[in-house]
């Protein structure tokens, strides 16, 4: 199913010359990880400790954004800079979904927003990522298939942040956006499990 991650390849070569630069000043990947996670937990916790506050909700997509950057070029020292390793393997698959909780279960605290739907979500966005990295336990590749991936999920609630932030009252539409969100994700948990199945060869 189409992506925003399918994107990535083009978002990498913007990102490449700072990339570039970032290592020729000596910092690592693992330190670019790092700092996309220490990112993501300030603002999940100006989120939490403020819900439904205008300014953490309108810069939201701002740190989704930067969050991604980082990512993108974390990947790429790792890959083209002779950067890869067994504790950036791990710190990569943990701090993601570490993050994703971080900056999305606050929105449980929000008046008006249906809690138990947005911890609902979050839970099968974590299941849907440690599915995807499953592949390699099983002699598959790591997928990434949606509808609602990484990317996808930041943009879904960059998107829903910014309709909070300018006014929008949280009710029976928010309920339906998280809903919607919420079967995306069971569709991306099946997508990448019949993946990887087809990538090992096995019918069942």
């Amino acid at each position: 199913m189409a992506s925003i991650y399918d994107l990535k390849p083009k978002f990498q070569t913007l990102l490449r010359p700072l990339c570039e630069r970032l290592v020729a000043a000596g910092v690592t990947a693992n330190g670019v990880t790092l700092a996309a996670l220490v990112l993501s937990f300030a603002h999940g916790a100006w989120l939490a400790l403020e819900p439904g506050a205008v300014l953490p909700l309108a810069l939201l997509p701002v740190t989704l954004f930067l969050r991604m950057a980082l990512n993108a070029i974390d990947g790429m020292m790792a890959r083209e800079h002779g950067q890869k390793s067994r504790l950036g393997a791990l710190l990569n698959e943990v701090s993601d979904v570490a993050a994703d909780a971080a900056l999305y279960l606050p929105f449980a605290l929000i008046p008006g927003l249906n809690g138990p739907l947005v911890v609902l979500v979050v839970v099968v966005a974590i299941i849907g990522e440690m599915t995807g990295a499953l592949g390699p336990m099983v002699g598959a590749s790591r997928h990434y298939e949606g509808p609602l991936g990484k990317s996808d999920r930041a943009f879904a609630f960059g998107l829903l942040a910014v309709l909070l932030a300018v006014g929008l009252t949280p009710g029976l539409w928010s309920t339906g956006y998280l809903a919607v969100m919420l079967g995306l994700g069971i569709s991306t948990i099946l997508n990448r499990m019949r993946a990887i199945l087809a990538d090992h060869g096995s019918a069942a």
